[in-house]
């Protein structure tokens, strides 16, 4: 399997962000998510807790993952 991460969505907040996580990791996808500058002007730039996340998977299971997330 490809190591290589490659970004599935952007989501709203971190909750949104482990909904889904957990659904990826229902079908046996491993994921990751990380804050995002995207909308960071919200904000005035300054990470926190709150804002954007991208959701990462690994490019192999990208097909799959995105067909999960648009089926839900």
């Amino acid at each position: 399997m490809s190591d290589e991460l490659v970004r599935l969505l952007i989501v709203a907040n971190e909750l949104e962000a482990e909904m889904v996580r957990s659904l990826l990791s229902t079908s046996g996808i491993q994921s990751m998510q990380r804050y995002t500058s995207f909308g960071a002007a919200a904000m005035d730039g300054m990470p926190s807790g709150a804002g954007p996340r991208e959701i990462l998977v690994h490019a192999a299971d990208l097909d799959a993952a995105r067909e999960l997330v648009e089926s839900d």
